[in-house]
């Protein structure tokens, strides 16, 4: 079973004025904003935006070759690209998600967060990318 909302993933042409806008616009404060990181394995440049109850994590592609690369192409002011729920072991996840009939889309990496995730095809999901996180072991306590 999921657990709760860890974060919604927005693709964006540029994670620096996407930060401008949740500043400006939105009144999210400079340390509620992360530092811009490069996760290459991934092929992404990404920032956490902290909201009192989740986070938005900005990704913006690292090169043509990038995954978020294509969405940008489709979607040239960015867009929602996943949501993102935390379970307890995502090796049990994975397992239950093809027990159900999901459509697993790769195997089991670290992600920004430093912990494994798995991402969930759209087709099984009402359209939408789902992002399965283990929990952080420090997380919430």
């Amino acid at each position: 079973m999921i657990g709760r909302l860890n974060h919604v993933g927005v693709a964006v042409p540029s994670i620096e004025a996407a930060k401008k806008t949740y500043r400006d616009l939105y009144g999210v404060p400079e340390s509620a904003i992360t530092e811009t990181r490069e996760l290459p394995a991934q092929g992404v440049k990404f920032a956490f935006v902290n909201i009192a109850n989740s986070q938005i994590e900005l990704i913006e592609p690292l090169g043509e070759n990038s995954p978020i690369a294509k969405f940008i192409e489709k979607n040239p002011r960015g867009g929602q690209h996943h949501i993102c729920f935390e379970v307890q072991d995502i090796y049990v996840a994975r397992d239950e998600m093809v027990v159900r009939g999901a459509r697993v889309l790769n195997e089991p990496r670290i992600g920004a967060h430093g912990t494994p995730i798995i991402f969930i095809d759209p087709k099984n999901s009402d359209g939408v990318l789902i992002e399965l996180m283990e929990t952080p072991k420090d997380a919430h306590g």
